[in-house]
């Protein structure tokens, strides 16, 4: 009986090498969108204060004013903000992952060692259920002390805009659901009257939390091609 010879062990191929990615391009587009993001809400605050100045005018005994044209333009403008806010989140959404994933590879390459999670974190992390409460925002960090300058020192720069940011959002988040839902089972007028006013309240924090995503992602992206350049 005859073997067949055994062929050597093929060593291992050399591992893959990491290059930057520049993030100035989506971080543009990212701002644009974020813009589009504050715009709708601006509509939605508009549309919350006419229905609420409309459904003032019918508990205070003035429905008799009211036409059905009216009534209508109400709630239409209510319902066209809320699907153009929610187109304009599902895109910012998406294309803010991909920046964020850009950055983090990014940070593996300036500095391997400060990061905690895998690129793969800077994707998942959002769409895991509690836990994208606080690991995006790790993530984040991890980014930022990797990008500064000297990554290895002991304070993180622009510590205070990502908290900002992180706490806005989620507040944002959680303020917009309950707004949402109490809107959505408001039956009598005085019922609508009130959730207008959580609807308009809900779309200010939500202005506030674009604002400070926009300048995260103009300062990180700054941090970043800053430091692609600098000689080393």
């Amino acid at each position: 009986m005859t073997h067949a010879p055994m062929s050597a062990p093929v060593p291992p191929g050399p591992a893959p090498v990491r290059v930057l990615r520049s993030p100035v391009g989506l971080s543009h587009a990212v701002t644009v969108l974020l813009g589009l993001v504050i715009v709708a809400d601006l509509l939605i605050i508009a549309a919350s204060f006419n229905m609420r100045a409309l459904t003032g005018r019918v508990a205070s005994g003035g429905a008799g004013v009211l036409g059905e044209a009216e009534v209508n333009r109400a709630d239409y403008a209510m319902f066209g903000s809320g699907v153009l806010y929610s187109i304009a989140l599902v895109a910012t959404g998406t294309l803010f992952i991909i920046w964020f994933h850009r950055v983090r590879g990014n940070a593996g390459v300036f500095a391997p060692d400060t990061q905690r999670r895998t690129p793969g974190w800077a994707i998942g992390s959002w769409f895991v259920p509690i836990a994208n409460l606080w690991i995006p925002r790790g993530v984040a960090a991890d980014v930022l002390r990797a990008s500064q300058a000297d990554p290895y020192a002991g304070e993180l720069q622009h510590r205070g805009l990502l908290n900002a940011w992180w706490g806005a959002w989620v507040w944002a988040v959680v303020f917009d659901r309950y707004a949402s839902r109490t809107y959505a089972r408001a039956e009598d007028v005085e019922a609508v009257h009130e959730a207008a006013a959580l609807v308009m309240t809900s779309a200010g924090f939500d202005i506030v939390a674009a604002v400070l995503a926009l300048l995260l992602v103009r300062r990180l992206t700054a941090a970043q091609h800053t430091k692609a350049l600098a000689p080393r």
